[in-house]
């Protein structure tokens, strides 16, 4: 059934639908990213779940299976190992017998989009080797950060290599997956994607590791080192006693005793 795009309304047969909504029809991915600011607005599947605060597993949703002690593991750099078996996936896009997981591979990809944001947010540093700096893709810069993630000491999982970094990179500008490069993100869609309210800040911290700094300039480390103790019975007992909150003007994170 032939319909018309949300943007230039353009009549075709071979129209493209959101990813993530699966209704609005977009004749380009250049019509889909001029779109983004109003789609995104409505863009919203149903209401997310609260996630319970003394919760021990991130994230509910978005992956096969949640991360176990997520900031433990980013205190101790095994972030993105040891991944279950069912979190393989096979991308159209790839055509190769080779298996990602993609559970690493998405929040790398996901790690990188949040971060391109908050550095336009916190910064104005609009990155010229990406969509936010009028570039066509920003698949430049994710290969810039992918080196970086290599080059640091026992992060990537011991599958890595460089082959396996070329069908991330095809991966993450595939435009029928959520991760993909061509679209913007904001800390509002990691949430409702991932149903977490604490995942941006584990993304942020990923990246921190990556790039060697977080948003806005600020480290993470103390923020880290006070959810790695909420998770292991620190601070009265667990996680319901502690909350903790980034404020996204500035980028620095804080811990506020309940």
């Amino acid at each position: 059934m032939e319909g018309a795009c949300n943007t230039c309304k353009k009549a075709s047969s071979e129209l493209k639908r959101c990813s993530k909504c699966s209704t609005t029809l977009y004749y380009s991915k250049d019509c889909q990213k001029a779109d983004w600011k109003e789609h995104k607005k409505t863009c919203r599947k149903s209401a997310i779940d609260p996630v319970p605060a003394d919760t021990l597993l991130s994230p509910p949703k978005g992956l096969e299976q949640p991360i176990v002690k997520p900031f433990s593991r980013l205190d101790n750099n095994t972030y993105l190992h040891d991944r279950p078996e069912k979190d393989v996936y096979r991308s159209p896009c790839l055509r190769s017998s080779f298996i990602l997981d993609l559970c690493a591979v998405g929040l790398l990809i996901d790690c990188y989009r949040l971060r391109l944001e908050d550095d336009y947010k916190l910064d104005g540093d609009a990155a010229a080797d990406s969509i936010y700096g009028g570039a066509e893709s920003s698949l430049p810069g994710f290969r810039k950060f992918l080196r970086r993630a290599a080059s640091r000491p026992g992060l990537l999982p011991s599958w890595w290599n460089a082959e396996k970094q070329k069908l991330c990179e095809r991966l993450a500008v595939d435009s029928s997956q959520w991760c993909d490069l061509g679209c913007a993100v904001e800390k509002s869609d990691i949430i409702e994607h991932y149903g977490d309210a604490r995942f941006p800040m584990q993304l942020r911290m990923l990246g921190q590791v990556v790039i060697g700094r977080g948003p806005g300039g600020d480290d993470g480390t103390h923020m880290r080192s006070v959810m790695v103790m909420m998770e292991n019975g620190g601070y009265g007992g667990g996680l319901s006693t502690v909350t903790a909150t980034v404020d996204m003007q500035s980028g620095k994170a804080s811990s506020v005793h309940a």
